[in-house]
């Protein structure tokens, strides 16, 4: 029972039962109003840490299977329409993702870059941090877990670099020299580097899905598009601003491109494994990109660089079913866009964005395409996990939006930059950010202090720049 806080799980029935029980308001269906109850409670759930998040989308399969509530009076069409996420094909694009991740770790690839650019740019504080940055970026496209690639590549660098500085965790007075500055700045980065690509964190291409749902097509290619500039600039200003509201004490890391350079030297040259990675790797960005002419989607790409690095050894059928990490995301994603695209189907979500729209409805689009989107960002606050804040959030969000005359792609783009984004305000708010909190270099108070004002400064960049930037191409 480690797993289970029972008094939260309790907490999370009751609330419902309560939802269950309330009345449907006027204009929903009941089957809608109960399969909202299921659905509310997984997300409480998930928040609370009532039970993992696998154990709770799987109590959610099953009340939605035994009250019947996606097929009132047919027990076969409801388990089937609960099941229904697994044969998403946004499911499987991220959950083969994952397994594609596993090589760049695997063959070393990963650290290798990461050592290059550290080699390259590392001779201070500040250009240390933008090497750390750029090996993110350049790894977002292809790793869609920023946990993985932050908490696996980047912060055992990071942290490395640091002793070797003598920033060490266990002695507090050491924290300012270096390895403060460097956790912030590279887990700020990695919030960057996972906004910029569809395949740059877990919770993008379920933004996708929803999207779709309210007929707004965004592929790789055009969400790489309106995120490279908004992302390049933050890339650069960031760094800067952290450097001046937070700066090391050592300015100076001469020593850092010679240990990246005996990093390397240890690694010895490029194995054929790791040229089979980068091989892979390419093939994967070109058919992202091109792939649109070809006909051929994003999912069916990562199936072949799957296939590719199975048929080269450089993954085995062992390494793919002991990531863990894949499968789990597979079975709460695929349960918890079964929920949210069928409270769409069953007319809750439409419901719901009209509510709000009433309130708001003597708004123009003006004003209400920026408080929609502050209103989604600060929110965050009571979110640990930001999938779970795209599930609750993000639907509605955009349907009142659109409603409102928002430009559909505008917004449906500019809410899915903050589901990475929002992740800065706080040590909970990404995947990656108990990895690098619970380093020890930052304490509590300046994590959040800094958080709000890098928050501040990131709202302001993507919502004038990467606003602007999606007019210059057209899409609104």
């Amino acid at each position: 029972m480690k797993e289970i806080n029972i008094k939260n799980v309790a907490i999370t029935f009751v609330v419902a039962l309560i939802i269950w029980f309330i009345p449907a308001p006027e204009g929903v269906a009941e089957n809608a109003w109960h399969l909202f109850a299921i659905f509310a409670a997984t997300i409480l759930g998930i928040i609370l840490k009532a039970a993992p998040m696998g154990t709770m989308c799987m109590m959610a399969i099953g009340f939605t299977a035994l009250t019947q509530v996606v097929a009132p009076g047919d027990a076969g069409k409801s388990i089937t329409k609960a099941l229904s996420g697994f044969g998403d094909k946004v499911i499987w694009l991220i959950g083969i993702s994952f397994f594609i991740a596993r090589g760049f770790i695997k063959t070393g690839l990963g650290n290798r870059i990461a050592f290059l650019f550290i080699r390259v740019f590392g001779k201070s504080s500040l250009g240390l941090a933008y090497g750390l940055g750029l090996a993110d970026v350049c790894l977002a496209p292809a790793i869609p877990s920023n946990t993985a690639r932050g908490g696996g590549i980047i912060y055992p660098i990071m942290k490395s670099m640091a002793i070797s500085f003598d920033s060490v965790p266990e002695k507090p007075e050491t924290h300012r020299k270096l390895g403060s500055f460097l956790t912030l700045n590279s887990y700020y980065m990695n919030l960057i580097a996972s906004s910029m690509f569809l395949t740059g964190t877990a919770s993008n291409p379920m933004c996708q899905k929803f999207a779709a749902n309210l007929g707004i097509d965004i592929t790789w290619m055009s969400w790489a598009a309106a995120g490279f500039v908004p992302g390049l600039v933050a890339f650069f200003v960031i760094p800067l601003v952290l450097y001046k509201l937070y700066p090391p004490e050592l300015k100076k890391t001469g020593d850092a491109p010679k240990m990246a350079a005996q990093k390397l030297k240890e690694m010895g040259p490029i194995s054929k494994n790791e040229w089979l990675m980068l091989l892979a790797f390419f093939i994967l960005l070109f058919l992202w990109i091109f792939g649109g002419a070809l006909s051929i989607d994003a999912t069916t790409t990562a199936f072949i660089g799957l296939t590719l690095l199975l048929l080269t050894s450089v993954l085995t059928w062992e390494d793919v079913k002991s990531e863990k990490g894949a499968w789990d995301t597979i079975v709460w994603f695929a349960v918890l866009v079964m929920m949210a695209s069928s409270l769409n189907e069953l007319g809750f979500i439409g419901w719901f964005s009209n509510l709000i729209k009433i309130q708001i409805g003597g708004l123009s689009w003006q004003v209400a395409f920026p408080v929609i989107i502050v209103v989604y960002f600060f929110s965050h606050y009571i979110f640990a996990s930001a999938t779970a804040h795209v599930a609750a959030m993000y639907a509605a969000l955009l349907g009142v939006g659109v409603s409102l005359g928002i430009p559909p792609m505008l917004l449906a783009m500019m809410l899915g930059f903050m589901g990475s984004i929002y992740g800065v305000l706080t040590h909970y708010g990404h995947g990656p950010a108990p990895v690098f909190f619970g380093s020890g270099y930052v304490d509590l108070k300046i994590w959040w202090l800094r958080g709000l004002e890098i928050g501040i400064v990131l709202l302001i960049i993507y919502m004038v720049v990467g606003g602007l930037w999606m007019k210059v191409l057209g899409y609104y």
